[in-house]
C-alpha cells in the first residue's frame, strides 16, 4: 500500500534500488530481535530506524511532512492509527530543519489508515501524515521507519 495523489504518483519510482531494498530487509530481517535505532541499509540515502513506543490519543499528536525523504512506516507489533492527508493547504506551526520534519494543525478534512503487525505505509514528501496515534486505547507498538532520500 502507498498513498499518493495522481498528479505526483509518475514523480517517484516506488521501485527502485533504494524502495527495493528497504522492502527486501523489512521482509527478510528479525526485526522483532533488534534492538531500537538506526541501521544503514544504503548509506544516508535509507535508513531503517527501529522504535519502541506506546501510542498517544489523536487529539496528543500532529501531522507532518518531511522535505529530504520518504518514510516507509512497517509495523512489527502493535496497532497504530495513521492520518494521512495532503500537505497543500496545511497550516504549518514547527520546522525542525536537523531533523527533516514540518509540523501542522489538524486540517478540517483527512484519512485514517489502521496499521496492524506486517502492514507498512509509504508516506512521500507532498503527503502530510499524523503516526503514533491510537488505535482505541493507547498500547505498545515496536515499529521501523525506514527513510528513502529523495
Amino acid at each position: 500500500m502507498f498513498f499518493s495523489n495522481v498528479a505526483v504518483a509518475e514523480k517517484y519510482n516506488y521501485l527502485e534500488d533504494r524502495f527495493t531494498v528497504a522492502y527486501r530487509w523489512l521482509a527478510e530481517t528479525n526485526i522483532k530481535d533488534l534492538p531500537e535505532g538506526f541501521y544503514p541499509l544504503m548509506g544516508d540515502e535509507v535508513i531503517a530506524g527501529v522504535q519502541e513506543y506506546s501510542t498517544s490519543p489523536w487529539e496528543e499528536r500532529r501531522f507532518e511532512t518531511h522535505d529530504q525523504y520518504f518514510d516507509i512506516q512497517f509495523m512489527v507489533t502493535g496497532d497504530e492509527m495513521f492520518g494521512v492527508c495532503r500537505r497543500d493547504g496545511l497550516i504549518e506551526v514547527e520546522r525542525v530543519e536537523e531533523n527533516d520534519v514540518v509540523f501542522y494543525e489538524d486540517p478540517p478534512m483527512y484519512g485514517q489508515v489502521l496499521l496492524r503487525e506486517g502492514d507498512l505505509i509509504v508516506v512521500a514528501p507532498e503527503d502530510a501524515h499524523k503516526p503514533r496515534c491510537a488505535a482505541g486505547e493507547p498500547g505498545p507498538v515496536k515499529k521501523v521507519v525506514v527513510k528513502v532520500k529523495i
